[in-house]
């Protein structure tokens, strides 16, 4: 079955390619236009360069190797952006989010901050080479069509030559996280992007859990608050129904593993923004 995933996904990519914005997406039809708000976004610089915020704070020589990596990932975007919009409609998927794609300065710099501190003597660099959602997408589908979409969607990142380097597959847990998160590197730029793949149930029980999810990630965050989101976290996506087959759901082939043939489809087409 998995084969005839990849051989539909290769036999529908051209049409894709030449067809317009993806039905559903929540998009701007920008790519830059969400890259210019989350550059003005930073919480605050002090007198040297550095970064400060809730409690964290990163010195003027690593906050500039972050303003590094983001001007790496919005060049990214730009290549990833069209093949993501074309994967969401031969796979029939919702793009959810699409112009949230870019994670904004303020948000990968606290996440860099936090992972600093939270093992001593690591390396802005370090930290940058595990950083997998500084460019995200979110695709989407109903109960019943996930299992099979999520088989033709990665299958048609594959064929388009990006590597599968995360899968994570939580569907099978009694406790936390639903869903599945992936993450793959650009054959073009060689930048890792983050892809979930979500139904609307898991998706809403994510969102629902964002706001525990960021407070348990605080370093002034107790031990015995951190027990209580846990739990609220567990509560409600103990409530996410999980689809047939979804627990079985892998990562296709790597790059070794496939034919040279699948390399050879066309890349997808940037358009032009809209005047």
């Amino acid at each position: 079955m998995r084969t005839a995933h990849r051989l539909a996904a290769a036999a529908a990519i051209a049409a894709a390619l030449s067809a317009g914005p993806v039905p559903g997406a929540l998009a701007d039809g920008r790519a830059g236009s969400h890259a210019a708000k989350a550059a003005g976004a930073e919480r605050a610089r002090d007198d040297e360069g550095g970064w400060q915020g809730d409690g964290l704070s990163l010195n003027a020589a690593d906050n500039k190797k972050v303003d590094a990596f983001l001007a790496r990932a919005r060049s990214a975007e730009r290549t990833v952006s069209p093949e993501m919009q074309a994967v969401a409609r031969i796979s029939h998927a919702t793009l959810v989010g699409f112009d949230h794609r870019l994670k904004s300065p303020d948000s990968l710099k606290r996440k860099v901050a936090t992972a600093m501190k939270e093992v001593p003597g690591q390396t802005v660099d370090a930290t940058l080479d595990k950083i997998n959602d500084s460019v995200r997408y979110t695709l989407q589908w109903p109960d019943g069509s996930y299992t099979d979409g999520v088989a033709v969607a990665s299958s048609a990142l594959a064929l388009w030559g990006n590597d599968s380097v995360k899968w994570s597959n939580t569907w099978g847990r009694k406790h936390g996280y639903k869903g599945i998160n992936a993450a793959w590197r650009d054959p073009r730029s060689r930048h890792v992007f983050e892809v979930q793949f979500h139904t609307p149930s898991s998706k809403w029980a994510q969102e629902a859990t964002h706001k525990l999810y960021e407070e348990l990630r605080l370093p002034t965050t107790s031990p015995e608050r951190a027990r209580e989101l846990r739990e609220q976290q567990d509560a409600i996506f103990t409530s996410v129904p999980v689809p047939e087959g979804a627990e079985g759901l892998t990562a296709p082939a790597t790059a070794k593993a496939r034919p040279a043939t699948v390399r050879t489809l066309p890349a997808p087409v940037e358009r032009p923004a809209a005047a």
